[in-house]
């Protein structure tokens, strides 16, 4: 095949990512960040696109439209390498594009992940970790054009090249079952989890705009700030909005397992290195030590040791990480209140069903999992309730945030799901786990039924804190 047939392909190829979305309508990129023109929606879960060499006409979930009406905008190559118009590509996605004028530098934001990348600068970002680019992003026409091969390999889009037909096929593919989940009922009187595909900043303040109770006051917000050398902790540029629109606090507690947030100095330094100080403040709020708050009705524990700090919160937002977890089996809302709460040596006290402050090893395995439920319970009766949940379904490792070195994701990003009950959020992630096809998900399932995972839901629905059959609302 010739060099000109080949530049040709990548060509339809590039056209093609600027389209994939619900309208696939393209629209100017101006550089001052001004929002797409006709509002182009972002596209659902698992669209299709199909192009074909020499035809003005493609085909989108089935349906033929032109591939750019009376735009005419084209991507070209620099160097050997293609260039694109890169807001017509992310914000058709639903993905965020932040441009800096004084920097010359464009912040792309899909599903969680972050690529940074600078006008005329070989030098990039993906997460944080540099990479050196073959050609220098360039403005031209007042489009700001860039490196497609990076940016498509970062943010995990899939191509498909048929040689036979002369036809690309790219796809946001997504084998998330979101019907007909194990708990999920249409009984008016279970729970309601709310849920959305999108994964950005503006479905974070959506989504937690539909709960029916806001946090108030001095707001606590709950996350982990991921182990240094781990990347898959919540962005802060996909929570940021939301945190500063409760006038939120960052909340966090130092470690029991060592690492390199075992101290209050080593903590607030990688709050620092991965973004979240430059959105809010950071309380490590076990930094004067804990207090003892009670737990009513366990089996293992009869108080929960707590950052002190937390006597100073009015109410919690907590947005938690759905993912793997060493010893958990899964970590979401119920980890985040307990381990997460917990001061250091309160960590060691649920690991050991409150056997040991100081040893968080050779516990028996389902006390733990029981511990957990019972630690969540008693910082929910201490805030007396005041406490809202959102869990994040991207970057689905069988490992935590708190692993330095994560196994890579299997599984596709799903979205963002929230809810006032924290049992029924937690098993309505678990059952989506179950419901996606196991070549995906396969690892995280073992992960979470080696640990017995499930027994912390049975026993958080023993403790009274919230029902595992609920309803699932789609705001898509």
């Amino acid at each position: 095949m010739t060099v000109k047939s080949n530049i040709t392909k990548i060509m339809v190829f590039v056209a093609a990512l600027a389209l994939i979305c619900a309208a696939f309508i393209a629209f100017a990129a101006n550089d001052n960040g001004s929002a797409p023109a006709n509002g182009a929606p972002a596209a659902a879960s698992g669209s299709t696109v199909i192009l074909q060499i020499g035809n003005p006409i493609m085909r989108v979930n089935g349906e033929e439209m032109e591939i750019d009406p009376g735009r005419g905008t084209v991507p070209m190559t620099v160097s050997d390498r293609t260039l694109v118009p890169i807001r017509a590509i992310i914000e058709s996605l639903g993905g965020n594009v932040d441009w800096n004028e004084e920097q010359q530098q464009v912040t792309l934001t899909y599903h969680g992940d972050v690529i940074k990348l600078t006008i005329g600068s070989q030098t990039a970002y993906l997460n944080e970790e540099e990479h050196l680019l073959d050609v220098a992003p360039a403005t031209i026409n007042d489009r700001t054009m860039l490196p497609i091969r990076f940016i498509a390999e970062g943010f995990q889009f899939h191509v498909d090249w048929k040689e036979e037909t002369q036809t690309v096929e790219i796809t946001t593919s997504n084998t998330t079952q979101t019907t007909n989940l194990e708990h999920q009922t249409t009984d008016e009187t279970a729970p309601v989890v709310y849920m959305t595909t999108k994964i950005t900043p503006e479905a974070m303040v959506e989504i937690y705009e539909k709960l029916d109770k806001k946090v108030e006051g001095k707001v606590a917000v709950k996350l982990s700030t991921g182990e240094a050398g781990n990347t898959h902790y919540l962005a802060p540029n996909l929570i940021k909005d939301l945190v500063q629109s409760v006038n939120g606090t960052i909340v966090e507690c130092n470690t029991a397992y060592g690492g390199s947030r075992a101290s209050t100095a080593m903590h607030k330094q990688v709050a620092a290195d991965h973004g979240f100080t430059a959105i809010a403040d950071v309380d490590i709020m076990d930094e004067n030590g804990d207090i003892s708050i009670p737990v009513t009705g366990g089996d293992n524990l009869k108080e929960n040791f707590v950052g002190a700090h937390l006597a100073n919160y009015d109410s919690i937002l907590c947005l938690s990480h759905f993912k793997g977890h060493a010893m958990g089996g899964f970590g979401g809302a119920i980890k985040n209140m307990s381990i997460g709460i917990a001061s250091s040596e309160g960590k060691g006290w649920i690991h050991t069903a409150g056997k040991s402050k100081t040893d968080i090893w050779g516990g028996v395995q389902d006390n733990f999992l029981e511990a957990m439920a019972e630690a969540t319970g008693a910082v929910v009766d201490y805030m007396d309730g005041k406490v809202v949940y959102i869990n994040v379904m991207n970057h689905l490792s069988v490992d935590c945030d708190c692993d330095g070195n994560p196994a890579k994701p299997e599984m596709d990003d799903v979205g963002i799901l929230a809810s006032t009950d924290p049992v029924a959020l937690d098993q309505a992630c678990v059952d989506i786990v179950y419901h996606t096809d196991r070549a995906q998900s396969g690892a995280l399932i073992e992960r979470m039924e080696s640990r017995n995972g499930m027994h912390t839901l049975e026993q958080a629905v023993k403790m009274g804190l919230g029902s595992r059959n609920y309803r699932l609302v789609d705001i898509d």
